[in-house]
């Protein structure tokens, strides 16, 4: 898998939630409320472990869920990455 170039990344996410933090694209969501999130979280995980592609998570405050995509073993960002940055999104 090719590490994609930053000018690709940006334009990619040019209408997307999703931003370029260095090596990796992040997104939060603000839930309903701390079940709720918990629920995202559970669903997203389902997402990784089908796809086998994880992201980073963190869940923070009562209702918050911040996700951190990259492709480790590239050291950078992949399609694998928006890939699980589009399928994330349907879950939302």
């Amino acid at each position: 898998m090719t590490v994609l170039s930053e000018n690709d990344v940006d334009t990619r996410l040019a209408n997307s939630a999703w931003q370029r933090e260095s090596n990796a694209i992040a997104r939060e969501w603000k839930l309903a409320d701390f079940a709720a999130a918990i629920a995202f979280v559970n669903r997203v995980a389902d997402l990784a472990e089908q796809a086998n592609h994880h992201p980073d998570i963190d869940l923070h405050g009562w209702n918050k869920v911040s996700l951190r995509l990259s492709t480790h073993s590239e050291g950078g960002i992949t399609q694998a990455d928006l890939d699980m940055a589009g399928r994330i999104d349907a879950l939302a």
